[in-house]
């Protein structure tokens, strides 16, 4: 044994613990949760895979859909796809503008019978309700607003894309949506609700509309104000009237699905709901909000109704994802089918000063010079809100929103991206929106161009760039940054050039 190993009873043996977790134990933890952020990672994959399988399936179904009503529907073609007119006089040159006359194409009647198989919900087939297409005391309000910066410079404030032929079939966004409904409510019960600016060429593009059907807003108030504000007009008129709101803006495919969702959801209003249609998600969208789906209604003439478990904000894509693989949820395409009184309740309950003033608008409304007295008094002091938030998410809440699965074709064209994906285009080039003759690439991968300004655009080597050339205004981004469009306009109008808006 040697000195050193001889213990010295004068010194005190110590051990001095550590402050924490061992440098080990604390690589362990972190392996474990770069572990689970791969397994989440994997799933994410599998889960986007799946989806982009069953989108890939979607657009299959729609397609053949598509063909299918082409040879079988009224109109010959279905929503958005509306016939080329066949005078070459109104369709001059590819150009989203139509600045030409549109005649009417109001049909003298519905057709005779109507029963054709509808997708919905759990129930393979749904008959159409009535003997013809038209619903009895059921009448249509087009909200047709927005300020156009979403696709700026294409759609303008003075223009927006509501009045656009974004297709090229030679008919506007909102000559779509009248061709869509007319079917179900006539010209007599198709109204819109527009701003000032818009009401000349609402009336160009739309002349078969009643001249005391266009509801004019002072200015915009968001979608309460306006769909209230139609809803206590023609309550005033028809105490009884059931409203349906729809957008100007949206394009849908398949309107025999389309129109057998609404004929479904006049029956669940009648039953005092306040109804939504929820859009099947073909993918994981964070553009737009969702609908939870709650308990089924059991109603004989709505089979595939059930109610509003609760409404959901635009999510992250990891959110989005999550809410698709449940099956619960759909994509809130902001259609409301409701009675007009019903909802003046619902706004009564939660919104009573609004429900005051567009009370007081409506009373009067019939008397041109009230009617002006009375909106530069009442309207600037109407609270800005949309219809979501002011009744829809607190009546949901309370057991009173019920929602119709549907599966048809719908997009709101929300940025330059979603336009994108709905024009056609050969194998790896770009979509064009006009004339082909003025775009010339090489190797150059989806994106969208738009030569507005008649010039030739050329592009080489720029894969999903989004390229807007118009007489006065170049616009230069990609698909991935195009919900960001707002975010120039807004600069465009701190710096002056309000005149390009």
């Amino acid at each position: 044994m040697t000195l050193a190993s001889i213990p010295n009873p004068n010194v005190q043996n110590t051990v001095t613990p550590l402050a924490g977790p061992s440098v080990e134990a604390m690589f362990g933890v972190i392996m474990e949760a770069v572990r689970e952020s791969h397994h989440d990672i994997n799933e994410l994959r599998k889960e986007c895979h799946e989806l982009r399988l069953a989108n890939a399936s979607l657009e299959r179904q729609v397609r053949d859909g598509l063909q299918w009503n082409f040879h079988t529907s009224r109109n010959g073609t279905p929503g958005f796809m509306t016939p080329i007119p066949s005078s070459p006089k109104l369709h001059p040159k590819l150009s989203p503008f139509l600045s030409h006359a549109i005649p009417s194409i109001t049909t003298t009647g519905p057709d005779a019978s109507y029963f054709k198989p509808s997708p919905l919900g759990d129930n393979a087939l749904t008959a159409f309700p009535y003997g013809t297409r038209d619903i009895p005391g059921f009448y249509v309000v087009i909200p047709a607003g927005g300020a156009g910066t979403r696709l700026w410079p294409l759609s303008r404030e003075g223009h927006p894309k509501f009045l656009l032929d974004l297709t090229l079939k030679g008919r506007s966004l909102i000559q779509a949506t009248w061709d869509r409904l007319l079917p179900l409510s006539s010209a007599q019960r198709t109204t819109v609700v527009a701003g000032p600016g818009h009401v000349k060429s609402i009336m160009e593009q739309l002349p078969d509309l009643l001249p005391g059907n266009i509801f004019t807003e002072p200015g915009p108030k968001d979608s309460m104000a306006a769909i209230g504000l139609a809803a206590a007009i023609l309550a005033q008129r028809d105490p009884n009237a059931i409203i349906g709101s729809f957008a100007a803006d949206h394009m849908i495919s398949g309107d025999d699905a389309f129109l057998s969702a609404v004929a479904e959801a006049v029956e669940v209003a009648k039953q005092d709901y306040l109804v939504t249609i929820g859009i099947a998600p073909s993918h994981p969208s964070t553009g737009f909000g969702y609908v939870r789906l709650g308990e089924k209604l059991a109603l004989k003439d709505a089979p595939n109704a059930r109610l509003v478990s609760s409404f959901k904000e635009k999510p992250d894509a990891r959110t989005a994802a999550s809410y698709i693989a449940t099956g619960n949820y759909r994509w809130n395409a902001g259609m409301f089918v409701t009675k007009a009184t019903f909802l003046l309740d619902l706004l009564r309950e939660y919104q009573p000063q609004l429900h005051d003033g567009l009370i007081q608008v409506a009373q009067v409304w019939d008397d041109e010079t009230k009617r002006q007295a009375v909106l530069s008094e009442v309207w600037p002091g109407l609270e800005k809100i949309p219809i979501d938030n002011a009744v829809a998410e607190p009546a949901a809440a309370e057991g009173r929103v019920a929602v119709v699965p549907a599966t048809f074709g719908w997009d709101d064209v929300g940025d330059f991206s979603s336009l994108a994906d709905l024009l056609p285009a050969e194998a790896n080039q770009p979509r064009v929106l006009g004339d082909n003759n003025l775009v010339i690439t090489e190797q150059v991968a989806g994106g969208i161009v738009v030569p507005g300004s008649g010039r030739l655009i050329a592009a080489l080597g720029v894969d999903d760039l989004v390229i807007v050339d118009m007489p006065d205004t170049l616009l230069v981004t990609t698909r991935a940054r195009s919900q960001e469009v707002k975010r120039l306009v807004k600069k465009c109008r701190d710096a002056g050039h309000k005149n390009l808006l």
